[in-house]
């Protein structure tokens, strides 16, 4: 399940709530009862090492024919 960040209108205080796709959103700040809000941020993704691609996998043969 997704952990959400919400952030109070009011108070600017952060909530992370644990909450699966089908539940309601949090709506009311549990320390001064304002309104909250999504925070929504990038991702972070970081690609280390190789192998991104099909053929980066593959060994090579290192004979050739001069």
């Amino acid at each position: 399940m997704p952990t959400y960040e919400y952030e109070c209108q009011q108070c600017h205080h952060h909530v992370e709530a644990v909450q699966k796709f089908s539940d309601a959103p949090l709506t009311t700040c549990e320390k001064c009862g304002g309104d909250l809000r999504k925070v929504f941020s990038g991702v972070g993704i970081a690609f280390k090492g190789s192998g991104f691609y099909k053929t980066d996998s593959r060994t090579t043969s290192s004979t050739s024919s001069d």
